[in-house]
């Protein structure tokens, strides 16, 4: 008889980022549930100033209400023009009520007239792992252990093109342009984005971790 896979919960409701992280995590042999297979709804406030508190925010808080392994990043795209921004916001860039395209659209708005040597730019990604424990509520006062949770961080260098190009992935990639593949992540085959994406990358280090003798602890404690 074979082992039963690890259960892993994938804790978004971003029905595109869902898939990519079950499409990277399932080959690696866990078994990936999302928040909708358990029937749970109930959202999760960014709060973070940084991606790493709104990664271990979600994952811890997950964990907690569905007694899983939870597995929740946090990402964003960094802009040099702009300071960095969108950042930790990228996902609340120009406010509520703007889908993916719009928020595309106001970036490159606001970066009219800067020259493609100033439109340098990077994906951030940090994903969190967290065992349950704990209040269901992860923001109460009492802290969890350092023990209950694990950070993987990762990036990825471009610059934002000067119009929106391709129909694939989702966010900001029609307008990051990835200069070894001279495209963007919007014209890129979705196997080619996972190898050197900030996502991709991260979770390849995710893989790694439980696959490791801490990493097979982790999820039996």
């Amino acid at each position: 008889m074979s082992a039963e896979r690890p259960r892993l919960l994938v804790a978004t409701f971003n029905p595109g980022k869902a898939r990519e992280l079950v499409r990277l995590l399932s080959p690696a042999g866990f078994e990936v549930v999302g928040l909708s297979d358990l029937g749970v709804r109930e959202p999760y406030e960014e709060t973070g100033g940084t991606y790493e508190d709104n990664a271990r925010g979600k994952a811890l808080h997950y964990a907690a209400l569905a007694r899983l392994t939870a597995l929740a990043d946090d990402s964003g795209l960094e802009v040099d023009a702009l300071g960095g921004r969108p950042g930790p916001l990228s996902a609340r860039f120009g406010g509520a009520g703007l889908d993916d395209a719009a928020r595309c659209r106001l970036l490159l708005d606001e970066l009219a007239g800067v020259p493609e040597e100033r439109r340098t730019a990077r994906y951030v990604a940090v994903v969190a792992l967290a065992r349950p424990g704990g209040a269901p509520d992860s923001r109460s006062a009492v802290t969890p252990p350092a023990s209950a949770t694990r950070l993987f961080r990762a990036t990825c260098e471009g610059r934002i093109a000067s119009a929106m190009r391709g129909p694939r992935g989702f966010g900001y990639d029609p307008i990051f342009f990835y200069p070894p593949f001279s495209a963007t992540f919007g014209e890129i085959a979705e196997e080619e984005k996972d190898r050197v994406s900030h996502r991709g990358l991260a979770l390849a280090k995710v893989a790694a971790f439980l696959k490791s003798p801490e990493g097979k602890s982790f999820l039996t404690i």
